[in-house]
């Protein structure tokens, strides 16, 4: 194999270590610094699974998006659509509305942006957005 393929082939081999390392590690610690949420889904065993999101304020509207490979929690999402959301200690229950028309994508996409570091270190992955609708009463919600 001549040299230039083996430096190719350890270049993109380097990037994919990089790249997952950086998800597992963001995957076991969670950040909580920021405008963060928890995000209770129903995986189809029924059992509640909570992950730790940024989320996004649109003028009141809360959004949240999936940034990253791993995405466990945007599929039960879809597939159980109620959900349970805890903002600064409140919990208020909402139904995800996946975003699919192409403009209001872009425009999330374009408020929101991330910076090239960010998709570089996270390899690219394809942003989904999903909008929070509030289902009932939300007591002490600053939204």
């Amino acid at each position: 194999m001549p040299k230039f393929a083996k430096v190719i082939i350890g270049i993109v081999l380097g990037y994919g270590l990089l790249v997952f390392s950086f998800e597992v590690l963001l995957g076991i610690f969670q950040p909580q610094a920021g405008s963060v949420l928890t995000i209770t889904t129903t995986g189809d065993d029924g059992a509640p699974n909570q992950r730790v999101l940024a989320w996004l304020d649109d003028e009141g509207t809360i959004y949240v998006s999936a940034n990253h490979w791993p995405r466990a929690w945007y599929r039960e999402a879809i597939a159980h659509p109620e959900v349970e959301v805890e903002i600064e200690g409140v919990e208020s229950d909402y139904r995800v509305v996946p975003i699919q028309d192409p403009a209001e994508w872009a425009r999330l996409d374009e408020k929101f942006a991330h910076p090239l570091a960010f998709k570089f270190i996270t390899g690219f992955p394809p942003r989904l957005f999903l909008r929070l609708d509030p289902q009932g009463d939300i007591r002490g919600s600053r939204i």
